[in-house]
């Protein structure tokens, strides 16, 4: 029972962890605090479902599609909504007040759209639900996959951040953005794409949602707060902390469920959460501000 729980809650919290890091993406470089962000998700959920249910597309496939298509979206919005924001408000904490209130607005824009099409119903897909026998412990497959999926996400990021060039440019902007451009670094650009980055890695997180969660067209706000604890937990910019928090709250909401009462979930991710505030301000693996 315990290692069951223990599988479910990593499987959890790896989704959490792919979700989040999207996120810690557009606010750790592009300074965007994106309230449409679980939006992004459910969108992306419901073109799995429609994918798969209406023309029998694996999910998996349907990846190869979704994905460049929420890079794309995520660029657009970037580039009509939010850049000119970006470039009025030279001040971090003014662009956060603006892309506030400017994603808020966006939320129920997706949000609007999704329950014309899809209605207010819980929506899912039967792929790859079969038990699988892991050290006697038995899962499904389709939350295996999900699982797998949301680590060999996090590596490749983690490689592309951390090997690449361009990884190296994209941490330069996050760490300090005013001093980027005088090394020739574009901060428009580099936001810009990171934010469609991130756009991506929310789609891909809807993708594996729809693998094994039923979804509604009202749940975004759900996976944007999640996201959100995730990422303060974590430490803002930090892919890791993003990881090991997303873990830490799948983990801490199964055993909970499991053990105490479902009810109580909410309250103890939030008990979590606040724990962190209040030993670590700057997050799990954020450094300390001086």
């Amino acid at each position: 029972m315990l290692s069951s729980a223990i599988l479910t809650g990593l499987v959890l919290g790896g989704t959490y962890a792919l979700v989040a890091m999207g996120l810690t993406l557009q606010y750790g470089v592009a300074r965007i605090m994106n309230l449409a962000y679980g939006d992004i998700v459910i969108a992306a959920s419901f073109a799995a479902f429609v994918l798969f249910s209406a023309l029998g597309i694996n999910p998996l496939l349907g990846m190869l599609l979704i994905l460049p298509l929420g890079f794309a979206l995520n660029w657009l919005i970037y580039a009509i909504l939010l850049q000119p924001l970006a470039r009025r408000s030279r001040d971090r904490g003014r662009l956060e007040g603006d892309s506030i209130l400017a994603t808020f607005g966006l939320l129920f824009v997706i949000q609007g759209v999704a329950l014309v099409i899809f209605g207010s119903g819980f929506q899912s897909y039967n792929f790859l639900a079969v038990p699988v026998n892991i050290l006697g412990t038995i899962v499904a497959a389709n939350r295996l996959l999900a699982l797998v999926l949301a680590v060999a996400f996090a590596i490749g990021l983690f490689v592309l951040l951390t090997r690449t060039r361009f990884g190296t440019v994209i941490r330069a902007v996050a760490a300090n953005p005013a001093s980027a451009p005088l090394v020739g670094v574009n901060v428009d650009s580099v936001a810009r794409f990171a934010f469609a980055l991130g756009g991506a890695l929310a789609a891909a997180g809807g993708v594996v949602i729809s693998m094994y969660l039923t979804f509604s067209a009202t749940m975004g706000v759900v996976f944007t707060m999640k996201a959100l604890i995730v990422v303060i937990m974590g430490g803002v910019g930090n892919l890791m902390g993003a990881l090991a928090a997303g873990l830490i709250l799948g983990l801490v909401e199964t055993l909970v469920s499991t053990y105490i009462d479902p009810g109580l979930t909410l309250a103890a991710t939030y008990l979590i959460f606040l724990a962190v505030l209040v030993v670590r301000p700057q997050g799990l693996f954020g450094k300390a501000t001086s």
